[in-house]
């Protein structure tokens, strides 16, 4: 049978296996130790506060639900329900390109407030890199380096570091799961009825 082609002339059968390569290449080089002591800050955490702008807010909103669903104090920054941080707490920041301001500004606020920061970024010499006290690092094109002879991706602008970090975040929920005790159906319980 020959494959399903799309109205620019790409198969979809090439296009799928090209995407997922390119995700299954970046996961697979994200550090398994770094992503163990990320899991441990958070099941620790007293509190903990999610962060991320644009695309990348997305995958931490999804990531704080499954932590919600987990049974971890976990809220969004932005929403009017979302407590102060302080010692015992983290701030968890998403900033693939690692010099977005906001993310910045909210990585020294906890810091001075005595919580510990995690991050997750594209760019291991970056600002936020360097204000992290843990760090996440997804090799992965994102905007701040898709443009002329060093774009790489077939993902168009950046979102193949929000793919990975989608299926890092899965891997990360797997992880916690079993290290908090947490079966599924507890999981379910938590889950909202107001949809």
């Amino acid at each position: 049978m020959a494959p399903a082609m799309r109205r620019d002339g790409i198969a979809m059968d090439t296009l799928t296996d090209s995407l997922l390569d390119e995700l299954r290449a970046v996961v697979a080089r994200v550090d398994g130790q770094a992503v163990n002591e990320a899991c441990a800050a958070l099941a620790g955490a007293g509190r903990i506060a999610v962060y991320g702008c644009g695309r990348e807010a997305l995958q931490m909103k999804g990531f704080a639900m499954r932590l919600f669903h987990l049974g971890l104090p976990v809220s969004v920054v932005g929403d009017m329900t979302a407590p102060a941080l302080g010692q015992g707490d983290v701030l968890f920041a998403s900033s693939g390109p690692g010099e977005t301001g906001t993310v910045l500004s909210l990585m020294r606020t906890a810091r001075e407030a005595g919580a510990g920061v995690l991050l997750i970024t594209a760019q291991p010499a970056s600002s936020a890199a360097r204000l992290a006290d843990r760090l996440i690092l997804v090799p992965a094109q994102t905007m701040a380096d898709d443009r002329g002879e060093g774009r790489r991706s077939a993902f168009p602008m950046g979102s193949l570091f929000e793919g990975a970090m989608f299926v890092l975040f899965e891997m990360m929920v797997l992880k916690l799961k079993q290290k908090l005790g947490v079966d599924d159906e507890a999981m379910r319980a938590r889950h909202t009825n107001l949809e």
